[in-house]
């Protein structure tokens, strides 16, 4: 059973950089089975996908985001980091991390992290 645990700061001043960590316990960042996902749910908005990475460290990343996001992972701690620049009061949401294949729907990701909320203000 793959458990995943999201940290970092809850609160960011706008302009700067938003840095979140995942961590992966029962199961190995390495493994094919899974690519790793950073998703977020702003107030009264829907779950928005932010990028992937996979084990072999490929990214993908959201077209509207691409230019401020980075993903990366630490094979050695077994966690994915999340780093958002330039954030601004919309990036304010809860963010989420996610394991799953090739998926149709948010519904079809096989583990989710519990969420962290991240406000944006000064």
């Amino acid at each position: 059973q793959v458990q995943l645990q999201e940290s970092g700061p809850g609160l960011v001043k706008p302009l700067q950089t938003l840095s979140l960590t995942c961590a992966v316990r029962g199961g190995s960042i390495t493994t094919t089975d899974y690519w790793w996902n950073w998703i977020r749910q702003s107030p009264g908005k829907g779950l928005e996908w932010l990028g992937q990475i996979t084990n072999r460290g490929y990214t993908a990343y959201n077209p509207a985001l691409k230019s401020r996001t980075s993903i990366s992972k630490d094979t050695s701690k077994n966690q994915f980091t999340l780093q958002l620049n330039s954030v601004t009061p919309e990036d304010t949401a809860v963010y989420y991390c996610a394991a799953g294949g090739v998926v149709t729907t948010f519904a079809d990701y096989d583990y989710w992290g519990q969420g962290t909320q991240v406000t944006v203000s000064s």
